[in-house]
């Protein structure tokens, strides 16, 4: 079985984000930060090469295939920002609705600007889906 690649690192999470080449990027990624942390009451760390994690849980699949995740993550990257996490809450769907502009994926949230969304939204969708894995895992 092959191995995960998204473990949690060593890596500084504000030498990660201070080697964003954009400014506008890079001002929105600490702004991301701080909303995050404040949200999940957790440490990031950076997990793989790109994702900033809050907090970490256990999982394991019925194949046997298991490992570590954060619980909430996100990667600021050039097209988007990237969330993982967010769609553990059991309301997710109407939260999306007001969020405001984004994307999704099979189980990420993509974000061109926190300016495009509710900010009210967007912490209280990492609040109930941190919450929601927790109560999982």
């Amino acid at each position: 079985m092959a191995e995960n690649k998204t473990k949690a690192t060593q890596q500084s999470v504000t030498e990660y984000i201070a080697a964003i080449p954009e400014a506008p990027r890079r001002a929105e990624a600490e702004a991301i930060l701080q909303l995050v942390q404040k949200a999940t009451g957790e440490e990031p760390k950076i997990w793989g090469p790109s994702i900033i994690g809050f907090g970490s849980y256990h999982y394991k699949y019925e194949t046997g295939r298991e490992g570590d995740m954060p619980i909430i993550g996100f990667s600021p990257r050039k097209p988007a920002t990237v969330f993982y996490g967010l769609r553990a809450a059991p309301d997710v769907e109407e939260m999306l609705a007001k969020l405001g502009k984004h994307t999704t994926g099979r189980g990420c949230v993509y974000i061109k600007k926190l300016a495009d969304v509710d900010q009210k939204t967007l912490t209280a969708l990492i609040k109930k889906s941190a919450a929601a894995t927790r109560a999982k895992h």
